[in-house]
């Protein structure tokens, strides 16, 4: 082997061994102990949404989001996430109740009652099967009971993505590949986030937080991609610009 060839062989290895994995997502199976799991903090958070239309903002609802890490029926220490959506318009709530396995992330049991103006509640309730995401058939008034949607592939739950974000390896290049159910939406599919780069978020108080920027195109390539502002220290989002196909925007912002 040549001179010439050995450091053309050398450099083009040192070449490789600096360039980000852009073109290789990790794949996050359900039921594997995550990365950053003790990012995951009893909390609760409270964040705006809007929707901006050119120079026009208006107010959709305020979201609370709660971690708990309590035990469950039986006893057995859980990951519990409760949220609650009060709507901009009188009357309209959403509480949504989750329960998972600590460490892992792998979701258990799903419920969602939504409370419209008219005062009624609708209640649904869901199970999330190594094969299957199934209605619970011991909730009462349960609307989803009947449910049953095959799986290929163990899903999470897509209605907690922005505590799942916070448990992942985020660093420059990362790509994850998440299979992700909406309970009572489409079929399971996996979604792939990336790390697309770092920025610096600064409050109207001065403050300012390190953030990794974080991008999906939730499979729809033909849309542009909602970013996810992420501290690097907490890992907690901060932020979620999401562009809709209608040219108005939709922002979610932590309120801090």
């Amino acid at each position: 082997m040549s001179l010439k060839f050995r450091a053309g062989a050398a450099l083009s290895l040192a070449l490789l061994a600096s360039t980000p994995a852009w073109a290789a997502p990790t794949p996050i199976p359900v039921g594997q102990p995550l990365a950053r799991f003790d990012k995951i903090k009893p909390v609760v958070n409270r964040y705006l949404r809007y929707r901006q239309v050119g120079d026009t903002l208006t107010p959709m609802d305020v979201w609370t989001r709660e971690i708990r890490i309590e035990p469950d029926k039986a006893g057995v220490r859980r990951l519990h996430i409760v949220q609650h959506w009060d709507g901009a318009t009188p009357g309209t709530v959403k509480t949504l109740d989750s329960w998972f396995e600590l460490r892992t992330f792998r979701p258990f049991t799903h419920e969602r009652r939504t409370t419209g103006k008219d005062g009624q509640t609708k209640v649904e309730g869901f199970e999330f099967k190594p094969d299957r995401i199934v209605g619970l058939k011991d909730l009462p008034g349960n609307a989803q009971a009947a449910y049953d949607v095959a799986t290929p592939e163990p899903a999470f739950n897509f209605e907690t993505d922005t505590e799942f974000l916070q448990t992942l390896p985020l660093a420059a290049g990362y790509e994850a590949r998440i299979v992700f159910h909406h309970p009572g939406g489409g079929a399971p599919a996996p979604y792939v986030f990336k790390v697309t780069g770092a920025e610096t978020l600064t409050s109207s108080a001065g403050g300012k937080v390190d953030c990794w920027v974080v991008t999906t195109d939730y499979n729809h390539p033909e849309w542009p991609p909602a970013r996810f502002w992420l501290a690097k220290d907490s890992q907690v989002v901060l932020k979620v610009v999401s562009p809709a196909p209608d040219g108005s925007v939709w922002v979610k912002t932590l309120l801090w």
